[in-house]
Protein backbone atom coordinates (compact mmCIF):
# COMPACT_ATOMS: atom_id res chain seq x y z
CA UNK A 1 0.00 0.00 0.00
CA UNK A 2 2.58 2.15 0.99
CA UNK A 3 4.71 1.37 -2.39
CA UNK A 4 1.32 2.43 -4.77
CA UNK A 5 0.98 5.73 -2.62
CA UNK A 6 4.34 6.66 -3.17
CA UNK A 7 4.17 5.24 -7.18
CA UNK A 8 0.78 7.17 -7.27
CA UNK A 9 2.49 10.71 -5.47
CA UNK A 10 5.58 9.99 -7.88
CA UNK A 11 3.17 10.00 -10.63
CA UNK A 12 1.13 13.01 -10.22
CA UNK A 13 4.11 15.29 -9.77
CA UNK A 14 5.34 14.45 -13.06
CA UNK A 15 2.56 14.99 -14.90
CA UNK A 16 2.51 18.68 -12.73
CA UNK A 17 5.93 19.15 -13.70
CA UNK A 18 5.44 18.16 -17.39
CA UNK A 19 2.25 20.57 -17.62
CA UNK A 20 4.42 23.61 -15.82
CA UNK A 21 7.97 22.62 -18.12
CA UNK A 22 6.65 24.69 -21.68
CA UNK A 23 5.93 27.49 -20.22
CA UNK A 24 8.62 27.48 -17.23
CA UNK A 25 10.96 26.97 -20.04
CA UNK A 26 9.95 30.19 -21.47
CA UNK A 27 10.20 31.74 -18.03
CA UNK A 28 13.11 31.13 -18.11
CA UNK A 29 14.29 32.25 -21.33
CA UNK A 30 12.79 35.65 -20.60
CA UNK A 31 14.38 36.07 -17.33
CA UNK A 32 17.49 35.26 -19.25
CA UNK A 33 16.99 38.40 -21.55
CA UNK A 34 15.65 40.79 -18.99
CA UNK A 35 18.59 39.87 -16.94
CA UNK A 36 21.10 41.76 -19.91
CA UNK A 37 18.09 44.22 -20.43
CA UNK A 38 17.38 45.70 -17.05
CA UNK A 39 20.51 45.68 -14.58
CA UNK A 40 20.77 46.02 -11.01
CA UNK A 41 22.56 49.75 -12.01
CA UNK A 42 20.38 50.65 -14.40
CA UNK A 43 17.10 49.87 -11.76
CA UNK A 44 19.01 52.20 -9.25
CA UNK A 45 19.73 54.96 -11.57
CA UNK A 46 15.88 55.17 -11.39
CA UNK A 47 15.66 54.98 -7.68
CA UNK A 48 16.75 58.02 -6.87
CA UNK A 49 14.48 61.12 -5.27
CA UNK A 50 11.81 61.84 -3.10
CA UNK A 51 8.24 61.54 -5.01
CA UNK A 52 5.52 59.24 -6.73
CA UNK A 53 7.76 58.84 -9.73
CA UNK A 54 10.58 56.45 -8.20
CA UNK A 55 8.05 54.68 -6.37
CA UNK A 56 6.16 53.90 -9.52
CA UNK A 57 9.19 52.06 -11.16
CA UNK A 58 10.54 50.58 -8.24
CA UNK A 59 7.03 48.63 -8.43
CA UNK A 60 6.92 47.97 -12.09
CA UNK A 61 10.88 46.97 -11.71
CA UNK A 62 10.09 44.59 -9.36
CA UNK A 63 6.90 42.55 -11.12
CA UNK A 64 9.18 41.07 -14.28
CA UNK A 65 11.85 40.67 -11.95
CA UNK A 66 12.60 36.78 -11.40
CA UNK A 67 14.18 37.87 -7.67
CA UNK A 68 13.09 35.42 -4.96
CA UNK A 69 12.71 36.62 -1.47
CA UNK A 70 15.89 35.39 -0.53
CA UNK A 71 17.60 36.86 -3.65
CA UNK A 72 15.85 40.57 -3.45
CA UNK A 73 16.91 41.09 0.06
CA UNK A 74 20.48 42.38 -1.15
CA UNK A 75 19.35 43.48 -4.06
CA UNK A 76 17.17 46.13 -2.59
CA UNK A 77 19.90 46.66 0.46
CA UNK A 78 22.33 47.58 -2.74
CA UNK A 79 19.73 49.97 -4.53
CA UNK A 80 19.49 51.46 -1.12
CA UNK A 81 23.11 51.71 -0.95
CA UNK A 82 22.55 53.23 -3.72
CA UNK A 83 20.62 56.61 -3.47
CA UNK A 84 16.83 54.83 -3.41
CA UNK A 85 14.88 56.12 -0.95
CA UNK A 86 13.41 54.39 1.95
CA UNK A 87 9.97 54.34 -0.09
CA UNK A 88 11.20 53.21 -3.95
CA UNK A 89 13.36 50.44 -1.94
CA UNK A 90 10.23 49.30 0.09
CA UNK A 91 8.06 49.23 -2.87
CA UNK A 92 10.52 47.10 -4.25
CA UNK A 93 11.35 44.83 -1.75
CA UNK A 94 7.17 44.08 -2.14
CA UNK A 95 6.39 44.15 -5.53
CA UNK A 96 9.74 41.61 -6.16
CA UNK A 97 9.01 38.50 -4.63
CA UNK A 98 5.61 38.29 -5.17
CA UNK A 99 6.08 37.46 -9.16
CA UNK A 100 8.65 37.15 -11.78
CA UNK A 101 8.61 36.45 -15.59
CA UNK A 102 9.38 32.56 -14.48
CA UNK A 103 6.52 32.52 -12.30
CA UNK A 104 3.88 33.87 -14.01
CA UNK A 105 4.28 31.59 -16.72
CA UNK A 106 3.46 29.09 -14.12
CA UNK A 107 0.39 30.32 -12.76
CA UNK A 108 -0.92 30.15 -16.50
CA UNK A 109 -0.12 26.75 -16.53
CA UNK A 110 -1.56 25.92 -13.51
CA UNK A 111 -4.11 28.18 -12.30
CA UNK A 112 -5.19 29.75 -15.58
CA UNK A 113 -5.26 33.08 -17.43
CA UNK A 114 -7.17 34.54 -14.57
CA UNK A 115 -4.59 34.21 -11.51
CA UNK A 116 -1.77 34.96 -14.47
CA UNK A 117 -3.12 38.61 -14.47
CA UNK A 118 -4.43 39.14 -11.47
CA UNK A 119 -1.13 38.18 -8.71
CA UNK A 120 1.09 40.40 -11.17
CA UNK A 121 -1.33 43.32 -10.79
CA UNK A 122 -1.71 42.62 -7.22
CA UNK A 123 2.14 42.83 -6.95
CA UNK A 124 2.31 45.76 -8.74
CA UNK A 125 -0.35 47.29 -6.21
CA UNK A 126 1.09 46.01 -3.40
CA UNK A 127 4.59 47.95 -4.27
CA UNK A 128 2.73 51.44 -4.66
CA UNK A 129 0.74 51.21 -1.81
CA UNK A 130 3.63 50.26 0.48
CA UNK A 131 5.69 53.03 -0.85
CA UNK A 132 3.20 55.32 -0.20
CA UNK A 133 2.87 54.40 3.24
CA UNK A 134 6.62 54.62 3.95
CA UNK A 135 6.29 57.98 2.11
CA UNK A 136 3.69 59.22 4.05
CA UNK A 137 4.67 57.91 7.43
CA UNK A 138 8.47 57.44 7.30
CA UNK A 139 9.78 60.77 6.85
CA UNK A 140 13.01 60.37 8.39
CA UNK A 141 15.10 61.18 5.25
CA UNK A 142 14.23 60.94 1.49
CA UNK A 143 17.27 59.20 0.28
CA UNK A 144 19.62 56.57 2.23
CA UNK A 145 20.55 56.72 5.52
CA UNK A 146 22.43 59.99 6.29
CA UNK A 147 24.90 57.33 8.15
CA UNK A 148 25.16 55.26 5.32
CA UNK A 149 26.79 57.06 2.22
CA UNK A 150 26.44 56.26 -1.40
CA UNK A 151 29.39 54.13 -2.69
CA UNK A 152 31.33 55.29 -5.90
CA UNK A 153 30.52 53.85 -9.41
CA UNK A 154 33.49 51.26 -9.85
CA UNK A 155 35.20 51.98 -12.93
CA UNK A 156 37.38 48.94 -12.91
CA UNK A 157 37.03 46.24 -15.26
CA UNK A 158 36.11 44.20 -12.86
CA UNK A 159 32.94 45.86 -12.77
CA UNK A 160 32.17 45.48 -16.76
CA UNK A 161 32.27 41.38 -16.56
CA UNK A 162 28.87 41.15 -18.02
CA UNK A 163 30.52 42.60 -21.17
CA UNK A 164 33.23 40.32 -21.80
CA UNK A 165 30.26 37.45 -23.26
CA UNK A 166 27.86 38.12 -26.07
CA UNK A 167 24.75 39.26 -24.79
CA UNK A 168 22.51 36.32 -26.23
CA UNK A 169 25.58 34.04 -24.70
CA UNK A 170 25.17 36.06 -21.06
CA UNK A 171 20.95 35.91 -21.49
CA UNK A 172 20.83 32.21 -22.10
CA UNK A 173 23.50 31.40 -19.10
CA UNK A 174 21.43 33.19 -16.85
CA UNK A 175 18.23 31.98 -18.13
CA UNK A 176 19.15 27.97 -18.19
CA UNK A 177 21.74 27.75 -15.86
CA UNK A 178 21.64 30.77 -13.07
CA UNK A 179 18.13 30.63 -12.78
CA UNK A 180 17.18 27.22 -12.53
CA UNK A 181 20.09 26.33 -10.17
CA UNK A 182 18.84 29.17 -7.65
CA UNK A 183 15.30 27.90 -7.32
CA UNK A 184 15.35 24.29 -8.83
CA UNK A 185 15.45 22.30 -5.34
CA UNK A 186 12.84 24.58 -4.03
CA UNK A 187 10.50 24.14 -7.50
CA UNK A 188 10.95 20.30 -7.02
CA UNK A 189 10.08 19.87 -3.32
CA UNK A 190 7.43 22.23 -4.17
CA UNK A 191 6.04 19.90 -7.12
CA UNK A 192 6.57 16.74 -4.93
CA UNK A 193 4.22 19.30 -1.98
CA UNK A 194 1.63 19.29 -4.77
CA UNK A 195 1.40 15.51 -5.78
CA UNK A 196 1.18 14.25 -2.11
CA UNK A 197 -1.47 16.80 -1.77
CA UNK A 198 -3.99 15.66 -5.22
CA UNK A 199 -2.88 12.00 -3.89
CA UNK A 200 -3.19 11.99 -0.11
CA UNK A 201 -5.89 14.71 0.82
CA UNK A 202 -9.68 13.62 -1.34
CA UNK A 203 -10.66 16.56 -3.73
CA UNK A 204 -12.66 19.04 -1.93
CA UNK A 205 -11.71 18.14 1.87
CA UNK A 206 -10.87 20.68 2.63
CA UNK A 207 -13.49 23.36 1.80
CA UNK A 208 -15.07 23.46 4.94
CA UNK A 209 -11.70 25.45 6.38
CA UNK A 210 -10.28 27.13 3.03
CA UNK A 211 -13.26 27.30 0.81
CA UNK A 212 -13.96 30.62 0.66
CA UNK A 213 -14.52 33.79 3.18
CA UNK A 214 -12.14 36.34 5.49
CA UNK A 215 -11.48 33.21 7.75
CA UNK A 216 -10.07 30.67 5.28
CA UNK A 217 -7.75 33.35 3.66
CA UNK A 218 -6.23 34.05 6.97
CA UNK A 219 -5.63 30.75 7.81
CA UNK A 220 -3.86 30.22 4.24
CA UNK A 221 -1.92 33.30 5.24
CA UNK A 222 -0.57 31.52 8.33
CA UNK A 223 0.76 28.70 6.31
CA UNK A 224 2.45 31.00 3.96
CA UNK A 225 4.05 32.91 6.15
CA UNK A 226 6.82 30.69 7.63
CA UNK A 227 7.07 28.77 4.38
CA UNK A 228 10.47 29.93 2.89
CA UNK A 229 9.63 29.19 -0.37
CA UNK A 230 10.45 31.69 -3.71
CA UNK A 231 7.16 32.76 -6.38
CA UNK A 232 7.16 30.18 -9.14
CA UNK A 233 7.46 27.05 -6.40
CA UNK A 234 5.10 28.25 -4.35
CA UNK A 235 2.48 27.99 -7.48
CA UNK A 236 2.11 24.27 -7.17
CA UNK A 237 1.40 24.36 -3.80
CA UNK A 238 -1.47 26.79 -4.32
CA UNK A 239 -2.46 24.49 -6.54
CA UNK A 240 -2.49 21.75 -4.26
CA UNK A 241 -4.34 24.25 -1.92
CA UNK A 242 -6.88 24.46 -4.63
CA UNK A 243 -7.70 20.86 -4.87
CA UNK A 244 -8.17 20.18 -1.18
CA UNK A 245 -10.96 23.05 -1.20
CA UNK A 246 -9.30 26.48 -1.01
CA UNK A 247 -10.93 29.31 -2.70
CA UNK A 248 -9.13 31.70 -5.30
CA UNK A 249 -8.80 34.00 -2.85
CA UNK A 250 -7.36 32.29 -0.76
CA UNK A 251 -4.78 30.14 -2.73
CA UNK A 252 -3.60 33.88 -3.96
CA UNK A 253 -3.66 35.37 -0.02
CA UNK A 254 -0.84 32.10 0.16
CA UNK A 255 1.03 33.30 -3.10
CA UNK A 256 1.37 36.68 -1.69
CA UNK A 257 1.98 35.94 1.85
CA UNK A 258 4.43 33.08 0.97
CA UNK A 259 7.23 34.47 -1.33
CA UNK A 260 6.90 38.43 0.46
CA UNK A 261 7.03 37.30 4.26
CA UNK A 262 10.01 35.29 6.16
CA UNK A 263 12.41 35.94 9.24
CA UNK A 264 15.14 36.68 7.53
CA UNK A 265 13.49 39.42 4.61
CA UNK A 266 11.95 41.01 8.01
CA UNK A 267 14.84 41.66 10.24
CA UNK A 268 17.06 42.70 7.18
CA UNK A 269 14.24 45.50 6.98
CA UNK A 270 14.57 46.08 10.22
CA UNK A 271 18.12 46.29 9.97
CA UNK A 272 18.22 48.75 6.89
CA UNK A 273 15.12 50.40 6.75
CA UNK A 274 13.73 51.03 10.76
CA UNK A 275 11.31 49.49 12.57
CA UNK A 276 8.49 52.05 11.51
CA UNK A 277 9.46 50.83 7.97
CA UNK A 278 9.75 47.13 8.87
CA UNK A 279 6.12 47.14 10.19
CA UNK A 280 4.75 49.12 7.37
CA UNK A 281 6.14 46.58 5.17
CA UNK A 282 4.18 43.78 7.28
CA UNK A 283 0.57 46.17 7.15
CA UNK A 284 1.06 46.01 3.70
CA UNK A 285 1.44 42.39 3.12
CA UNK A 286 -1.75 41.48 5.06
CA UNK A 287 -3.76 44.43 4.05
CA UNK A 288 -3.50 43.16 0.26
CA UNK A 289 -2.99 39.75 0.39
CA UNK A 290 -6.81 40.15 2.50
CA UNK A 291 -8.40 42.55 -0.08
CA UNK A 292 -6.88 41.05 -2.79
CA UNK A 293 -8.71 37.39 -1.94
CA UNK A 294 -11.69 38.51 -1.25
CA UNK A 295 -11.08 40.68 -4.03
CA UNK A 296 -10.80 37.48 -6.16
CA UNK A 297 -13.26 35.56 -4.85
CA UNK A 298 -16.08 37.86 -5.53
CA UNK A 299 -14.91 38.40 -8.84
CA UNK A 300 -15.22 34.50 -9.43
CA UNK A 301 -18.69 34.30 -7.90
CA UNK A 302 -19.79 37.09 -9.83
CA UNK A 303 -19.01 35.84 -13.04
CA UNK A 304 -18.52 32.40 -12.61
CA UNK A 305 -20.15 32.18 -16.06
CA UNK A 306 -17.40 33.61 -17.62
CA UNK A 307 -14.51 32.78 -15.58
CA UNK A 308 -12.64 29.42 -16.97
CA UNK A 309 -12.29 26.93 -14.97
CA UNK A 310 -9.58 28.05 -12.00
CA UNK A 311 -6.74 25.32 -10.90
CA UNK A 312 -7.83 22.40 -13.07
CA UNK A 313 -4.72 20.48 -14.05
CA UNK A 314 -3.76 18.35 -17.25
CA UNK A 315 -3.06 15.16 -15.12
CA UNK A 316 -7.22 15.47 -14.14
CA UNK A 317 -8.22 14.89 -18.31
CA UNK A 318 -8.33 11.09 -19.39
CA UNK A 319 -5.39 11.43 -22.02
CA UNK A 320 -1.67 12.59 -21.48
CA UNK A 321 0.19 13.86 -24.55
CA UNK A 322 3.48 12.48 -24.73
CA UNK A 323 4.72 16.60 -25.39
CA UNK A 324 3.72 16.58 -21.52
CA UNK A 325 6.48 13.34 -20.63
CA UNK A 326 9.18 15.68 -23.16
CA UNK A 327 8.35 18.93 -21.46
CA UNK A 328 9.36 17.63 -17.99
CA UNK A 329 12.46 15.64 -19.07
CA UNK A 330 13.07 18.54 -20.55
CA UNK A 331 12.79 20.57 -17.49
CA UNK A 332 14.31 18.11 -15.58
CA UNK A 333 17.48 18.23 -17.50
CA UNK A 334 18.37 21.63 -17.83
CA UNK A 335 17.59 22.07 -13.86
CA UNK A 336 20.11 19.15 -13.87
CA UNK A 337 22.30 20.65 -16.12
CA UNK A 338 22.29 24.22 -14.19
CA UNK A 339 24.01 22.66 -10.98
CA UNK A 340 26.45 20.85 -12.96
CA UNK A 341 27.03 23.43 -14.45
CA UNK A 342 27.90 24.62 -11.12
CA UNK A 343 30.05 22.62 -9.39
CA UNK A 344 32.48 22.31 -12.39
CA UNK A 345 32.39 26.09 -11.96
CA UNK A 346 33.25 25.41 -8.38
CA UNK A 347 35.99 23.16 -9.55
CA UNK A 348 37.72 25.29 -11.57
CA UNK A 349 38.02 28.04 -9.76
CA UNK A 350 39.55 25.82 -7.17
CA UNK A 351 42.46 24.73 -9.69
CA UNK A 352 42.55 28.70 -10.61
CA UNK A 353 45.43 29.53 -7.80
CA UNK A 354 47.76 26.13 -8.96
CA UNK A 355 47.34 27.46 -12.44
CA UNK A 356 48.48 30.55 -11.39
CA UNK A 357 51.27 29.49 -9.54
CA UNK A 358 52.53 27.28 -12.56
CA UNK A 359 52.40 29.78 -14.60
CA UNK A 360 54.76 31.83 -12.84
CA UNK A 361 52.11 35.29 -12.40
CA UNK A 362 53.10 37.54 -9.91
CA UNK A 363 50.95 37.89 -6.94
CA UNK A 364 48.63 40.33 -6.65
CA UNK A 365 49.76 43.58 -4.18
CA UNK A 366 47.11 42.78 -1.93
CA UNK A 367 45.15 39.59 -1.25
CA UNK A 368 42.33 38.81 1.37
CA UNK A 369 40.10 36.41 1.42
CA UNK A 370 36.72 36.97 3.29
CA UNK A 371 33.99 34.13 4.70
CA UNK A 372 30.52 35.43 3.91
CA UNK A 373 27.47 33.59 5.83
CA UNK A 374 23.68 34.02 4.22
CA UNK A 375 24.15 33.92 0.53
CA UNK A 376 21.58 31.82 -0.76
CA UNK A 377 21.68 31.92 -4.45
CA UNK A 378 23.53 33.75 -7.73
CA UNK A 379 22.19 36.65 -6.73
CA UNK A 380 23.12 37.02 -3.51
CA UNK A 381 26.77 36.26 -4.55
CA UNK A 382 26.74 38.63 -7.42
CA UNK A 383 25.27 41.41 -5.27
CA UNK A 384 28.32 40.82 -3.08
CA UNK A 385 30.83 40.50 -5.50
CA UNK A 386 29.60 43.75 -7.03
CA UNK A 387 29.83 45.86 -3.27
CA UNK A 388 33.26 44.43 -2.76
CA UNK A 389 34.40 45.67 -6.18
CA UNK A 390 33.34 49.11 -5.64
CA UNK A 391 35.50 49.50 -2.60
CA UNK A 392 38.71 52.09 -2.81
CA UNK A 393 41.59 49.87 -3.82
CA UNK A 394 39.76 46.91 -4.95
CA UNK A 395 40.96 45.35 -8.47
CA UNK A 396 38.84 42.36 -8.62
CA UNK A 397 36.28 40.59 -6.45
CA UNK A 398 35.44 37.02 -6.80
CA UNK A 399 32.49 35.19 -4.49
CA UNK A 400 32.35 31.16 -4.41
CA UNK A 401 28.76 30.79 -3.55
CA UNK A 402 29.04 26.96 -2.29
CA UNK A 403 32.10 27.65 -0.25
CA UNK A 404 30.76 30.87 1.40
CA UNK A 405 33.94 32.81 0.81
CA UNK A 406 35.15 36.10 -1.54
CA UNK A 407 38.73 36.45 -2.74
CA UNK A 408 39.28 40.24 -2.79
CA UNK A 409 42.67 41.96 -4.67
CA UNK A 410 44.07 45.00 -5.03
CA UNK A 411 46.40 47.98 -3.47
CA UNK A 412 46.08 49.37 -0.23
CA UNK A 413 42.08 48.61 -0.03
CA UNK A 414 40.51 49.16 3.95
CA UNK A 415 39.31 45.59 5.30
CA UNK A 416 37.13 47.12 7.66
CA UNK A 417 35.52 48.88 4.55
CA UNK A 418 34.97 45.38 2.71
CA UNK A 419 33.27 43.63 6.02
CA UNK A 420 31.01 46.69 6.37
CA UNK A 421 29.98 46.69 2.54
CA UNK A 422 28.80 42.93 2.95
CA UNK A 423 27.64 43.55 6.23
CA UNK A 424 25.08 46.34 4.64
CA UNK A 425 23.26 43.70 2.63
CA UNK A 426 22.40 41.70 5.22
CA UNK A 427 24.90 39.36 5.41
CA UNK A 428 27.54 37.94 8.01
CA UNK A 429 31.28 38.92 6.88
CA UNK A 430 34.50 38.20 8.65
CA UNK A 431 37.67 37.60 7.52
CA UNK A 432 38.71 33.92 6.71
CA UNK A 433 41.12 32.02 8.76
CA UNK A 434 43.61 29.25 7.51
CA UNK A 435 41.84 25.71 8.49
CA UNK A 436 38.64 26.66 8.50
CA UNK A 437 36.20 25.07 6.49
Amino acid sequence: MMIDKLAEIAWESWLVLGQMGPYLLFGFLMAGLLSVCISPQWVERHLGHRGFGPVLKASLFGVPLPLCSCSVIPVSASIHRHGASRAATSAFLLSTPQTGVDSIAVTYALLGWVFAVFRPVVALLTGLFGGYLVQLFDRKDGTADSDQPKAAACTEACCERAGTRNLVVRALLYGLVTLPRDIGVALLVGVLIAGAMAVLVPEGRLAAYIGGGIGSILLMMAAGVPVYVCATASVPIAAGAMHMGASPGAALAFLIAGPATNAATFTTIWKLLGRRTAALYLITVAASAIAAGLLLDWMITTVQAKVPQLGSHVHEAPGVEWMTHAAAVTLLAVVAYSYAAGWWQRAKSHSAPQEAADAETPPPAERVELSVRGMTCGHCAETVRRALAECGGVRSAEVDLAGGRAVVTGDRFDTQQLLAAVGSLGYVASLHKEGTP
